[in-house]
């Protein structure tokens, strides 16, 4: 094997071990909360010795960090159809099917983010002074700038955004309620497809994205 492909390699393997700490450590997190979580918890459950961890992770609140921002990464990036969609049905519909994927494939890490909020945010509390505000407020223009175009009726932007992050993440921090009404079942394909259509339909619909349903 040549050098390029044994680095290649080697950099394969640290992504591979990487994901299966952060994966370990998402549960872990998600049940435990930060403080009653520990590297050893984490590495029983990554299957690791607990060396591996500091290795890729000095500290606990190192790795901590890096699961909620990972977290907040797939949901900022859930946003990028904000700034090229033609209309609100099409930029905050793709934003809300993106969003429900996240929740569906994601729970735990989007349970982690609601109990650090929770809590009051102490180890992310920067995070959220910087980088969500930042991201908050660039959304509001863009809504703001359908608002204005007559493409949608004249709301709050900021409560729009927050209703839109309650519901869809409702469904991974609550997701043991929903199963437990689902007859103590995850959703299915099917469900998880109903349910991103119905709340695409009643969000949408009620902004005045979409045509009001006629009267029977």
């Amino acid at each position: 094997m040549d050098l390029a492909a044994k680095q290649s390699r080697q950099s394969e393997r640290r992504q591979e071990r990487e994901a299966q700490i952060l994966k370990a450590a998402e549960k872990v997190f998600a049940e435990a909360g930060f403080g009653g979580a520990t590297m050893q918890l984490i590495a029983d459950m990554a299957n690791l010795p607990k060396a591996n961890l500091h290795y890729y992770f000095p500290t606990k609140e190192a790795l901590y960090r890096q699961v909620v921002q990972n977290i907040f990464q797939f949901w900022l990036r859930a946003a990028d159809v904000f700034d090229s969609a033609a209309s609100p049905a099409e930029g905050i519909g793709a934003y809300i099917d993106a969003k429900m994927e996240i929740s569906r494939r994601h729970a735990a890490g989007s349970k982690v983010w609601a109990s650090e909020v929770m809590h009051g945010a102490p180890v992310i509390q920067d995070t959220l002074e910087s980088e969500l505000a930042e991201w908050t407020e660039d959304r509001i223009k863009v809504i703001r700038q359908w608002i204005d175009q007559g493409m949608m009726n004249d709301i709050n932007p900021r409560h729009l955004l927050y209703m839109l992050w309650a519901t869809t993440q409702h469904y991974a921090d609550f997701s043991h309620q929903i199963e437990t009404l689902n007859g103590g079942k995850p959703l299915d394909n099917a469900a998880w497809e109903a349910a991103k259509t119905s709340i695409k339909q009643i969000i949408l619909t009620g902004i005045g994205a979409l045509p009001s349903p006629p009267e029977t």
